[in-house]
């Protein structure tokens, strides 16, 4: 996937169900006239976004063949998004993982959709083209594109409900290190409503091991740079586990690629 990380961040950084009401919950309402009953909208139906996903027709095949690797339902369900929410996906290259959050977040939810120029000009500007053509003709009215850094960001600040960026810290951390990992968690986390929620999802490495070439990371590196971010972490091994994966071999290696063991740090900005 997307393994140019100096090309991506060098300029950049070194410069649905209601939820039921109970009877009681009823009564008080019906007797409190001025008041109104609130029902919290429902995290993101599993199965429905799965079967949308599948049924989309504006999807290609290739995009479609690789739900199965990467689950995004049960990610997106883990990192609590909801029908109308404001997301966005950073780094989001050709747009993979933006077309999931627009059909997720529905026609009442809103996604941005960030690049640097430098992402957008790797490989005769194949990411350009890529997204361009995704968002032709307002395929995807609730998409916003962002081609900007993210040392100047115009994403309003406080905006955002869940963010999501897929298999790109590792590059940063390897080719930076852990003070442009933290200046890059910082920049997303600004974009946060409190409470809000940031997914970062990564080939795990082993510990102690260079895993540059490899194009992997210790997960233990990236809770540190997310704790130094201010966000509070919770880490998911679960949901994109491999076993097949020893963490030995380069992400590319016909025998791992798309099967990768990787974790989900799902990081909250906090209250």
């Amino acid at each position: 996937m997307k393994y140019l990380a100096i090309s991506l961040f060098g300029a950049a950084l070194l410069g649905a169900c209601a939820t039921p009401v109970a009877p009681a919950d009823v009564a008080a309402a019906e007797t409190a006239p001025e008041a109104e009953m609130v029902v919290a909208p429902a995290v993101i139906d599993v199965a429905a976004v799965s079967e949308a996903l599948a049924a989309a027709e504006t999807r290609s095949d290739e995009d479609k063949a690789r739900d199965a690797g990467r689950k995004p339902a049960e990610v997106l369900a883990y990192l609590g998004l909801k029908p109308g929410d404001t997301a966005a996906d950073f780094i989001a290259s050709g747009g993979w993982y933006t077309e999931v959050l627009s059909i997720a977040v529905g026609p009442d939810g809103t996604v941005y959709a960030q690049n640097s120029e430098a992402a957008l000009a790797l490989r005769d500007r194949a990411y350009d083209k890529a997204l361009t053509a995704r968002l032709a003709d307002d395929r995807l009215a609730n998409v916003v594109r962002k081609d900007e850094e993210l040392t100047a960001l115009t994403i309003p600040v406080g905006s955002v409900d869940v963010a999501l960026t897929g298999l790109n810290f590792h590059d940063v951390y390897n080719a930076y290190g852990p003070d442009a990992a933290v200046g890059f968690l910082s920049a997303i986390r600004s974009t946060l409503k409190l409470g809000g929620v940031l997914g970062v999802i990564d080939h795990a490495g082993v510990p102690g091991a260079d895993n540059s070439e490899l194009h992997r990371i210790d997960p233990a590196l990236a809770v540190a740079s997310a704790e130094a971010a201010g966000f509070i972490v919770n880490v998911n091994s679960d949901i994109l586990a491999s076993a097949a994966d020893d963490h030995t071999k380069n992400v590319f290696d016909p025998a791992v690629r798309g099967q990768t063991d990787r974790f989900i740090l799902k990081l909250t900005n906090p209250e």
